[in-house]
């Protein structure tokens, strides 16, 4: 090994960052304005830079064009202070159906309307950071959501939502119910309506319900959010939200990996562009528990987080290892490496890389590496070889 770069990227400031929530996981001085995402990848939509002079390529995006190779994943840090919009993601399959019809119509790849931005699968996972971690992940079973309409019902909720109550009550009770719910029909606006009006006058009933109501009231995403799971990590635990899975995250700080892609299609919680169409084309309808996945230990002072013990899980081609003291890795594909606690020192038979809090780096060649240190490493690395790993007991997976 003789390749160790390190690499930087300026945080993206959707408005539902923390302020400076991103600088504080780096321990950079802090800031003011809305940092939600750091971008540690090749994706052209924002490329990392290297930070040495002398590397043979500006950026990960130059990387891959010069060495003919691709990296399988996007590595990102996420502080999010404000509810994610509701979402889903495509197969591979799917993307590169869409990116294709979209690139032949001629929408720029940076429009505003524009679903598909690349041709990749955006399956994801996402490790807490620290204690707290809120999201929305999957459909639940809709006969819960029937029991609480009724119990809501009962205790003076309006009877505009009566009519979604039904919805799931019937035949394919979730597919009918979002298509009624992001119609746009008058009636599903009041039922939209009137869970945003009792959740905020009952936050005791529907605390959830009440703070996504308070950003976006009235908004068809706050009923397709009662029909989901909620979901809350501690630091160390994750989540698996693989192609179709309706999620959200809202709110907290974590480390995500994902496929090499910047697809996503939106069904409300959001100003940006939704195409109810195209997201009904992507959801998977089924009702599924959360996918929590936890670390497995893999070495000395190294576990691993991936969803291999799942079945959507079992060929994706990543997985995020984190180190937390003196251990020995074997790299057999190019890596992105993160320090968020403590420092490290990453030796190589012909080079050496000190990481310190905040600090990322590209790690191109392959071979094996010596780590001393300790606090919190992630190490994002392609797969060739899909090992076991932990899934918890109320995580089967779909039924």
């Amino acid at each position: 090994m003789n390749g160790m770069n390190l690499i930087t990227n300026r945080a993206r400031d959707y408005a539902w960052g923390f302020p400076g929530g991103i600088s504080r996981l780096l321990g950079s001085p802090p800031t003011t304005a809305p940092e939600a995402e750091l971008w540690l990848g090749a994706h052209p939509g924002s490329p990392s830079r290297s930070v040495e002079p002398h590397t043979p390529w500006r950026d990960l995006q130059e990387w891959e064009q010069t060495s003919g190779q691709q990296l399988p994943f996007l590595l990102k840090l996420l502080s999010a202070a404000l509810p994610l919009s509701i979402q889903a993601h495509p197969t591979e399959f799917q993307a590169a159906l869409g990116y294709a019809r979209e690139e032949a119509m001629g929408i720029p790849r940076d429009a505003p309307d524009r679903n598909y931005r690349d041709a990749h699968a955006k399956p994801e996972l996402i490790v807490a950071v620290e204690d707290g971690f809120e999201a929305l992940c999957g459909f639940r079973d809709p006969q819960e959501t029937v029991t609480e309409l009724d119990s809501l019902l009962s205790a003076g909720c309006g009877v505009e939502v009566a009519p979604l109550r039904d919805l799931l009550a019937g035949d394919d009770p979730l597919r009918r119910a979002v298509s009624w719910l992001l119609s746009g029909d008058q009636g599903a606006r009041q039922a939209a309506t009137e869970l945003t009006r009792f959740s905020l006058l009952h936050p005791e009933l529907l605390p959830v319900l009440a703070r996504i109501s308070e950003e976006y009231p009235g908004d068809p995403g706050v009923a397709v959010a009662l029909m989901t799971n909620y979901v809350t990590l501690r630091a160390g635990e994750g989540l698996w939200l693989p192609a179709g899975n309706i999620h959200a995250y809202l709110r907290g700080n974590g480390v995500e990996l994902m496929g090499p892609s910047d697809n996503v299609l939106r069904g409300g919680l959001t100003q940006k562009h939704i195409d109810v169409v195209e997201l009904q084309e992507v959801l998977d309808f089924r009702s599924m528990r959360p996918s929590r996945i936890y670390p497995e230990r893999v070495a000395d002072n190294i576990v691993t987080y991936r969803p291999a013990g799942l079945e959507s899980g079992r060929d994706v081609a990543f997985q995020l290892l984190l180190a937390t003291g003196d251990s020995e890795l074997v790299l057999d594909a190019p890596a992105i490496a993160l320090c968020l606690r403590g420092e490290f020192s990453l030796e190589a038979p012909t080079s050496t890389l000190g990481m310190a809090r905040g600090a990322a780096a590209f790690l191109e060649a392959r071979g094996t590496l010596q780590l001393m240190g300790n606090g919190e490493l992630y190490v994002a690395v392609g797969m060739a070889e899909l090992p076991r790993t932990g899934v918890s007991a109320e995580s089967p997976g779909q039924r």
